[in-house]
């Protein structure tokens, strides 16, 4: 039993290595959400540049997920990983020191490359972890992005609080401490990288059955050991050529229609219900709302605190409740939430009125105010259409906010409710489960090329969230933009509710014979 219980330990261990990556990613997101506002106003950025600023990363994804199959087919997961942590630190060295646009665009996507660790985590975990803990391990991915975010948050929120006190710390230097304080946890993430071993169902593949048995005499019983080597062995032997060109073959031929049907379906509807205009822009969107700066920021770390909780959630139901539960149950929670957001946003209104300018004065050049006194708004997209028209791009990313915050009318308990909402009912359901999904349904014939592809997908829906939404907020307004986000988990609960199945329990083999039976022989 004490054996068991440290082999079990070392799976968990390596799980949390591999996920780290996740904490990584995590923490890039919520850095640049934090340093928008002091890139935008520094670099004089429009709202399509600094959608660029976010969106890059995600170009950078997109890129690398081309390759991120063959190279983890041809080296294998762990030293994937392993120059993934290195090109974080590439990433963080060049964005933190970056002197222009176009510097800053090149760091931002080259940490978008890195981005990629996600999907080879998922990948790893899958293959080391046992099947009644795979969907745990999984979720591990996504605990470990709401911990980077929230730790990103409070680090963000004290340097900002922190520059009424320290004369170095500036508004045009602040976004740098914010990128840079990343290179740490990269550094730490490699160096545990070292001591993982490499996949098992990897190892076979490559005709290694010695290293493989060491490995699951490491995580698993002799007995487990045998039973799963015996199922990997005759999968391999059942997929004789192997490299990249004969998995896509497979992937795209009419058996595996119905998977790639499922993992497009779901990939899309996660990427685009709106996470990562939460998560990119968390001060932007707090900002929309009427909070001063510090607020905003502070804001961030309870919206931090709630990803974690409900990914804690995640975790200790994916096994109890399933898959199918938790992916619907979430995506109608996600719909309400943005319907109380959208409420919100639609019933508020602005007024510059001799008030708000008394408390501008000392924020602000209130004289450039003058022509906008007592002028209502019931849009907060005419608002900033008439502010963008007295103040320079210089000015407007730092004093929107400010301005905000004293002519709004709103009732904030409808936003921030949805807000919050939002946040758990992802981190509880599609968030970490679409990973446990994709980690389930591809088999080891097909899996170097499948996840890849469907965080392809995921990645290209997440990038029009990313990219678009500074511009979504200037055109169509704050309360339009998350009725659209709700409309689409409206569409996604009902597709997953005709084509998602349930796979708890179950060994990917397993899986693969209930999904793809013809290709089982």
């Amino acid at each position: 039993m004490e054996n068991n219980n440290k082999n079990q330990n070392r799976a968990i261990r390596y799980s949390l290595i591999a996920a780290f990556g996740g904490f990584v990613f995590g923490l890039d997101a919520a850095n640049i959400s934090g340093a928008l506002r002091f890139v935008s106003s520094q670099f004089e950025l429009t709202s399509l540049q600094t959608g660029n600023v976010v969106g890059c990363a995600i170009v950078g994804v997109i890129l690398a997920l081309f390759f991120t199959g063959g190279l983890c087919q041809r080296f294998g997961r762990k030293k994937v990983l392993i120059a993934i942590a290195l090109t974080y630190s590439l990433s963080t060295i060049i964005s933190a020191f970056a002197v222009s646009y176009p510097m800053l665009i090149l760091g931002r996507f080259i940490g978008g490359v890195a981005f990629a660790s996600i999907t080879v985590s998922a990948m790893y975990i899958g293959e080391i972890a046992p099947a009644d803990k795979r969907g745990q391990f999984v979720s591990v991915n996504q605990l470990l992005i709401t911990l980077g975010s929230l730790f990103a948050f409070v680090i963000n929120y004290f340097l900002v609080k922190s520059m009424l006190n320290i004369d170095w710390l500036t508004e045009e230097n602040i976004w740098r401490y914010m990128l840079g304080f990343e290179i740490i946890p990269n550094i730490i993430w490699f160096s545990l990288l070292l001591t993982i071993p490499e996949s098992p169902r990897w190892l076979m593949s490559k005709h290694r059955e010695q290293d493989a048995r060491e490995v699951f005499n490491h995580i698993a019983t002799p007995a487990q050991t045998d039973t799963l080597l015996n199922e990997i062995k005759q999968t391999v032997n059942e997929d004789k050529r192997n490299n990249a060109i004969e998995q896509l073959k497979v992937l795209f031929s009419k058996p595996m229609r119905f998977v790639v049907l499922l993992a497009v379906c779901y990939a899309v509807i996660q990427g685009a219900t709106g996470m990562n205009a939460v998560l990119f822009y968390a001060p932007t969107v707090f900002e929309q709302i009427g909070m001063s700066v510090e607020d905003t920021f502070l804001q961030t770390i309870v919206l931090g605190g709630v990803s974690v909780l409900f990914t804690l959630v995640a975790i200790f139901f994916v096994e109890k409740l399933g898959r199918r539960t938790l992916t619907l149950s979430g995506l109608l929670l996600i719909a309400l939430a943005h319907t109380s957001i959208w409420y919100g946003f639609d019933n508020a209104s602005y007024v510059i009125d001799k008030q708000a300018i008394a408390a501008l004065s000392q924020q602000i050049d209130v004289d450039k105010l003058a022509a906008l006194e007592n002028h209502v708004y019931e849009t907060d997209v005419a608002l900033k259409q008439d502010l963008a028209k007295v103040f320079s791009k210089r000015e407007l990313p730092l004093v929107t906010g400010a301005v905000i915050n004293e002519a709004i009318n709103i009732n904030p308990g409808y936003v921030l409710f949805g807000l919050f909402a939002f946040l758990a009912a992802f981190n509880m359901s599609i968030g970490p489960i679409m990973w446990v999904i994709f980690s389930e349904i591809f088999s080891s014939r097909v899996r170097s090329v499948a996840l890849p592809f469907a965080a392809l997908v995921q990645s290209i829906s997440s990038w029009s969230i990313q990219q678009f939404f500074p511009w979504q907020l200037e055109t169509l307004g704050a309360a339009n933009t998350f009725l659209y986000y709700g409309a689409v988990a409206v569409a996604g609960f009902a597709i997953m509710a005709i084509i998602l199945p349930e796979t708890k329990g179950k060994t990917i083999e397993n899986i693969e014979r209930d999904l793809v039976p013809s290709l089982v022989k």
